[in-house]
């Protein structure tokens, strides 16, 4: 899959007095996917704005270049967020810094090498090496990731603080099998698990291997991870691939 699927904003009109630049990020967040274009309907529905008031906020971005128009009026997301986002140095610092061993990695696996961040409650995803043949996964660049039902979100919730890792638990459909997992990752600095493929035309189950990117206080700049097909139980020699991978970045994070 090429992106998350829209999971359902609020509808109707935004809180009294929502500031505007708050609407204006609502309305930034209806876009879900890769190249994704929206007619302005869907841009009120998603962002549960009134359609007045999503064209005010709209032409407002044009102007600013956060977003662009194409010619049959739909909106897409403009290249000057681009230009923004590539500043941010906590994604960006780390991807420069992993980039040299995701893509060894990636030469040797042919799988999906991911590398991700914890923003709050949930991951972000700030890069994705594919090959046009490996199994399908469903988490883009710049897209959200659940802590607590993904290999990448394990490792970043196991050095999470306890405000953010004790709700996770809290929600999770099988708390002992997440603590067990987070344990695994603070002991053996990676963690490994697999879950039926909900895609019928490929392997009976994905496995994903992820280790934390620890700084020298222990606490995680980020996580790697790798996707690929087959059991968790079968994936020790890529256990080990992450787990030297992830403290290769951690080094050259020092470094830098």
């Amino acid at each position: 899959m090429s992106g998350t699927q829209y999971s359902g904003r609020p509808s109707g009109r935004p809180p009294v007095g929502e500031p505007i630049l708050d609407r204006a990020f609502r309305l930034l967040r209806a876009f879900t996917s890769d190249g994704e274009s929206l007619p302005l309907q869907t841009l009120a529905v998603r962002s549960g704005l009134p359609k007045s008031t999503a064209l005010r906020i709209a032409n407002q971005l044009l102007r600013l270049g956060a977003l662009e128009r194409r010619d049959d009026g739909e909106f897409v997301v403009g290249l000057h967020l681009l230009e923004i986002a590539s500043l941010a140095p906590r994604g960006h610092g780390l991807r420069a810094a992993a980039l040299p061993v995701m893509e060894d990695l990636h030469h040797v696996t042919r799988q999906h090498i991911l590398l991700a961040v914890r923003e709050g409650d949930q991951g972000v995803l700030v890069e994705r090496l594919s090959a046009s043949d490996a199994t399908a996964v469903k988490y883009r660049v710049g897209g959200r990731i659940p802590l607590d039902e993904t290999g990448i979100g394990v490792a970043l919730l196991a050095y999470a603080p306890d405000d953010v890792r004790d709700p996770c638990l809290a929600r999770a459909a099988d708390p002992v099998r997440l603590r067990q997992l987070l344990a695994m990752t603070r002991s053996e600095g990676v963690c490994a698990l697999s879950a039926p493929n909900p895609l019928a035309s490929g392997p009976a189950f994905i496995s994903t291997v992820a280790a934390p990117i620890l700084d020298h206080r222990k606490e995680a700049l980020g996580a790697i991870s790798l996707v690929s097909p087959g059991e968790a139980g079968t994936q020790i020699p890529n256990r080990v691939a992450i787990r030297t991978a992830s403290l290769a970045i951690a080094r050259a994070m020092r470094g830098a």
